[in-house]
């Protein structure tokens, strides 16, 4: 783990909050961000923290141009170039007492900043967040978004539903924690370039905090548009949840292992002896059952031709966090300990 990011010097000149943006190619969605990040209204003073991992296509041309716009925004590189380690370098750079996480490719409301600062400063949650609605702007990332709208697409992740009312959860997306939280526990941790919120949750109530999601800060997330980047990015989710199920054996829930049994069950009906690939093969058949009915289901609410898709959109969200999870599990270790607590 890094030392204490808050180890570095800060500028004298304080302000309330400080908004840190993790950036690397950004260039098709950054109009949009800008303009929700303008649009941020605090009783209070505001910076934004564009930190770069080093982008090849306008992203850095179009956010220099924005700092020389408002004197509110700042871009910083980022050396290490993953999620984390920006992350970091921001909490070092920030000037404000109160952080706040936001991703380039999600839409926060303009009272996003406001609600989270508000929630942890009364003193009793460590991390308040908001619940990340899909939003799909291309036909693929529409697919994505229904899918992520049903449990059938999240696992049961509470933060990928919108809920009516503050609930506790056992991990943040994006949100608003106190400096001094963060210094506390280290910052983020640089061996996590995937699932680092989900490894800092885990410290964070470990040490005692609640996390907490408002209605109030649901933003909306932009999904990946295509099913080779969908692929890539849950290979990666279940790859590091294999390792933070390691070193967190509490944060794993049943659901977790079901997409590496589906995995196992591919592999069984494909290659083990008849005995075992018979029952093998009718669960895969029962799969593509469930698949097919909970895709009908949301056709029946939803345009029926971007339903069409998602018996596919699921599995290869299932099929890519396994493999990820299973590889996971090969690279960094078993989690014996999570498997005990949910047998």
């Amino acid at each position: 783990m890094p030392e204490a990011p808050g180890s570095a010097p800060r500028s004298p000149e304080r302000v309330d909050a400080s908004v840190l943006v993790p950036v690397l190619d950004e260039e098709e969605y950054i109009h949009e961000a800008l303009a929700a990040m303008r649009a941020q209204e605090l009783d209070g003073t505001l910076e934004f923290l564009f930190l770069d991992g080093g982008s090849k296509d306008r992203t850095r041309e179009i956010l220099e141009e924005a700092a020389a716009e408002d004197g509110r925004f700042r871009v910083i590189d980022n050396p290490g170039r993953r999620t984390p380690n920006a992350l970091n370098v921001g909490l070092r750079s920030a000037r404000g007492d109160y952080i706040v996480r936001m991703d380039a490719h999600t839409l926060y409301p303009g009272d996003y900043v406001a609600h989270g600062v508000e929630r942890v400063r009364r003193g009793d949650v460590a991390w308040a967040a908001g619940a990340a609605a899909p939003y799909g702007p291309g036909r693929r990332s529409r697919q994505v978004a229904l899918a992520l709208e049903s449990k059938v697409g999240t696992g049961g992740s509470l933060f990928r539903h919108v809920w009516e009312h503050e609930i506790d959860i056992p991990s943040g997306f994006a949100g608003v924690m106190h400096r001094e939280t963060l210094e506390r526990h280290g910052g983020w941790d640089e061996d996590w370039p995937i699932n680092q919120d989900a490894e800092l949750s885990a410290r964070i109530r470990k040490g005692g905090g609640r996390i907490v999601c408002l209605p109030e800060m649901t933003a909306g997330y932009i999904p990946r548009n295509s099913f080779r980047s969908l692929a890539r990015q849950y290979l990666r989710y279940g790859h590091y949840r294999a390792k933070t199920s390691a070193r967190h054996p509490e944060t794993v829930r049943r659901s977790h292992l079901l997409p590496p049994a589906l995995v196992l069950t591919l592999v069984v009906a494909l290659v083990a002896p008849r005995a075992l690939r018979t029952p093998a093969r009718a669960a895969l058949a029962l799969y593509v059952l469930a698949l097919a009915a909970e895709g009908a289901r949301i056709a029946r609410r939803n345009c029926p031709q971007d339903a069409l898709a998602l018996p596919a959109v699921f599995a290869t969200m299932h099929v890519a966090w396994g493999l990820g999870m299973l590889h996971g599990a090969a690279r960094f270790g078993v989690p014996a300990d999570a498997l005990r607590r949910i047998s």
